[in-house]
């Protein structure tokens, strides 16, 4: 299950009835947590052990057109071998930067998965959904 932030829930309705126009993100940053984000922010991002934000071009090839309200990645998502423990990760968050920046959407990961040095997170194609409820 995954879930809209404040900020985007925010962002859609201003574009829809018409205030503000938004402007998707050209490369969406997805981040992983060891603690539950939550729509307004939050929870426990990992860091330390070469943890970086995984940069993914927002395009169509990376996020085919949704079916039945929910968008998932059309591409395998892997990110850099952690040089550290990282943790279990239990959630995923996608945000507009490398750091800081705006949370877009977050939701937790189907199976909890233990990171230590030497292991990469692969995120297999259609495995990470975006439902739009």
């Amino acid at each position: 299950m995954s879930a809209l932030s404040a900020y985007l829930e925010n962002k859609i309705a201003d574009h829809i009835l018409g205030r503000v126009v938004f402007t998707a993100p050209v490369t969406v940053y997805l981040a992983l947590y060891t603690t539950a984000p939550s729509e307004s922010g939050g929870g426990t991002e990992v860091s330390g052990g070469s943890y970086a934000r995984l940069s993914v071009t927002n395009s169509a090839l990376n996020f085919p057109d949704a079916i039945a309200g929910v968008k998932s990645n059309g591409t395998q998502l892997t990110f850099i071998e952690a040089t550290a423990g990282w943790g279990t990760i239990t959630y995923w968050g996608m945000y507009d930067a490398a750091s800081g920046g705006n949370l877009l959407f977050f939701g937790a990961l189907g199976t909890p998965t233990a990171i230590a040095s030497g292991d990469q997170l692969v995120i297999p194609i259609g495995d990470l959904d975006i439902t739009f409820e």
